[in-house]
């Protein structure tokens, strides 16, 4: 009892010194639990692929190649550690046969995939700028069409990941966003997504899986990141502050546009067994006898365009890639346009919301649906676009929907939350 006594009154007389050791203690027994949570994670991964792994082949079949385009700088330089912790044992586990191509530079993914050979898959380990540098590259290609039927696979290692939540299940944890969207990709469930193709009078086309954001709102997001000495308040400083220096924030463009076009039905994911020998023989016989008519050549009838001019303080045109499995009936992208009358107030509480997710739009905002359409800019309007959350030089450009382009890996688990939202 004694020394209990002895250490309470040593506590007591020495309390800074005691208060500062247990915030230590806490901080450093709370870091070494999460280590503990993500070594977890990683270990029931690395079972979970070992089953892959397991899986007996036929003699004439091969071990799956994967080519992976990792972008090192991404998340602030980790990256690199990320995948080599988290992701590649995963795959080698399971028996994939990888080969690695790191970037050096930006742009560099784009004539990495120029130069890449047929693969099984191809893995994109990186953030937005590294997705959307690779779908560019690969959809540039002279012989595009026989990669667009290679699966995609997204792990999510940058500081902006934008398709992550339309294919996996998000967390706050990164080991466990980056381990399940691993997983994914070995069990081989894809989804079609429709990607955008923009093009500028003079520059190549540029390829987006998200959309094109221009106007105030993406102009002061951009600026949110100098107000980081604020905390929680600096995006709501971001968007006082340039009411301040400018306002009303209005843009005018001019939007032409083609309407949708129908959706044609789903592709089996099997293609039917052949018919037997007699079926076969009476087709044949039926068609000798009875040649089938020819049906006249179909006219192709002009393109009916649509003008309509918007004032508005942001535009975005997106793809429907936020649901991947909602059923449509026409192919077709979205031209969404906030009005012009918001107030200060209004403009600081819609701005707030639109940096957790910039696809959301107020009731009163305009929104069309087209397959293609021209984004003409007045004379002297500067800035700049937001493509897939990467900066491009604002001018007129077109835009055109690639539907259902490329298929990407997703999670069931995903797959049937989604599907149950839409109920």
């Amino acid at each position: 009892m004694a020394r209990v006594v002895k250490m309470f009154r040593t506590l007591r007389n020495h309390w800074k010194k005691s208060t500062f050791a247990t915030c230590v203690l806490s901080y450093g027994g709370y870091w070494l639990y999460g280590k503990h949570c993500d070594n977890v994670l990683r270990r029931d991964a690395c079972l979970q692929a070992r089953e892959f792994g397991r899986q007996q082949i036929a003699p004439q079949d091969r071990l799956k190649k994967a080519t992976v385009i990792l972008n090192p700088a991404a998340c602030s330089g980790k990256a690199n550690n990320l995948f080599e912790k988290n992701a590649a044992p995963i795959l080698h586990l399971a028996g994939v046969e990888i080969t690695i191509v790191k970037t050096d530079y930006e742009g560099q993914a784009k004539k990495l995939v120029d130069l890449m050979e047929q693969t099984d898959m191809l893995i994109v380990a990186g953030g937005d700028g590294t997705l959307q540098e690779v779908i560019t590259g690969l959809l540039r290609r002279p012989d595009q069409d026989k990669f667009t039927n290679t699966p995609i696979g997204f792990i999510p290692l940058g500081s902006r990941n934008s398709l992550s939540p339309s294919l996996h299940l998000l967390s706050d944890n990164k080991v466990k966003d980056i381990t399940s969207a691993t997983l994914s990709i070995l069990k081989g469930e894809t989804v079609p997504l429709d990607v955008l193709q923009i093009k500028g009078e003079k520059e190549q086309p540029v390829f987006a899986l998200m959309g094109l954001r221009w106007g105030a709102f993406r102009d002061v997001a951009a600026t949110i990141s100098k107000y980081w000495y604020l905390g929680p308040l600096k995006t709501n400083a971001a968007h006082w502050f340039s009411t301040l220096r400018e306002w009303p924030l209005v843009r005018n463009v001019s939007v032409t546009y083609l309407p949708p076009t129908l959706r044609p039905p789903d592709l089996p994911p099997q293609k039917p067994s052949r018919p037997n020998l007699l079926y076969r023989i009476g087709r044949r016989l039926k068609n000798y006898w009875y040649p089938p008519v020819e049906e006249p050549p179909k006219v192709e009838e002009p393109e009916k365009w649509e003008e309509q001019q918007l004032s508005s303080l942001e535009v975005f045109i997106q793809t429907h890639n936020k649901n991947p499995v909602e059923k449509r009936i026409n192919d077709s992208l979205m031209i969404c346009a906030e009005p012009d009358d918001f107030t200060v107030g209004e403009f600081i509480t819609v701005g707030t919301k639109k940096e957790e997710d910039p696809t959301v739009f107020t009731k009163n905002s305009t929104k069309l649906e087209a397959s293609a359409c021209w984004l003409q800019l007045p004379e002297g309007a500067g800035g700049f676009y937001n493509i897939d959350n990467e900066e491009y030089e604002a001018m007129p450009v077109e835009v055109r929907l690639l539907p259902r382009k490329l298929r990407f890996f997703i999670s069931a688990e995903r797959r049937e939350q989604l599907l149950s939202q839409m109920q």
